[in-house]
């Protein structure tokens, strides 16, 4: 089948509603390309690496997590290797479409959401707001489990290494708030909810005494390997919308 461009914008935003959050980047079509699209690439950020692999899959367009345009960014010329990531989708007519915080916050789809599943949270609310709008969801587990057990469970889903700063690896956590990704700062929203613990990608060193002392269970999985989750889904929704269109997901890959 072939799908146009503007209906697939049209459904994305709707299920996502970039206009409600206050981002870092622009939120939907970053670069335009062919008008009629029959595969999709999908991926966490689009980098050389996955543009390629997406330009291999002959993609008509490539759906990120993290595009190349960022509102940190000053006017800068279309000149080495960042600039090779916008030829490579212009050489192919390629459109290139993401979406930053609102696949993280999204709560059937979205990063947190989709990894709280997979780790057996429920009860999924929004948490830590932003301007209104939430950056994750927190939930219960159905039973307690030691820190150490949810470090090791955490190492094997996300098929990387954990970082736990906790006061006692041997307590017991039957709640947890998630932010997926960069958001080092945000387990100060956890202890303020009541909550025993808060996963994010990223810790800094600071991070690590603060929340120990301050007596929540912190997990800093990875930046990429707690996002890779939220794209997947979206992928997933998209091939139950449109059955006939072929769709790919490409992992970089990214220890960080």
């Amino acid at each position: 089948m072939t799908l146009k461009c503007p209906d697939l914008l049209n459904y994305l935003n709707q299920l996502l509603s970039p206009h409600d959050f206050e981002d870092y980047a622009p939120n939907g079509l970053q670069i335009e390309g062919k008008s009629e699209i029959r595969r999709i690439a999908f991926a966490v950020s689009a980098t050389q690496d996955s543009l390629r692999k997406a330009r291999e899959f002959k993609a008509d367009a490539i759906i990120v997590h993290h595009g190349i345009f960022w509102k940190y960014q000053s006017a800068r010329p279309v000149t080495g290797a960042w600039g090779e990531r916008v030829k490579l989708c212009v050489k192919e007519d390629m459109n290139l479409i993401a979406y930053h915080l609102p696949l993280d916050a999204h709560l059937e789809i979205g990063n947190a959401a989709s990894l709280a599943k997979l780790m057996g949270l429920h009860d999924l609310k929004p948490f830590a707001l932003q301007k209104r709008q939430p950056l994750g969801v927190k939930g219960h587990f159905s039973g307690p489990l030691k820190a150490r057990e949810l470090k090791e469970k955490l190492k094997t889903l996300l098929k990387h290494e954990i970082i736990l700063a906790t006061p006692d690896e041997d307590s017991l956590i039957t709640s947890m708030g998630i932010v997926t990704g960069g958001a080092n700062n945000e387990w100060a929203r956890a202890l303020e909810d009541g909550l025993d613990a808060y996963l994010t990608g990223e810790i800094s060193e600071y991070n690590w005494h603060d929340a120990i002392e301050g007596g929540i269970h912190y997990f800093a999985g990875g930046h990429h390997a707690t996002e890779r989750f939220g794209i997947m889904a979206l992928m997933n929704k998209i091939k139950l919308q449109w059955p006939d269109l072929e769709v790919e997901f490409f992992d970089s890959e990214n220890p960080a």
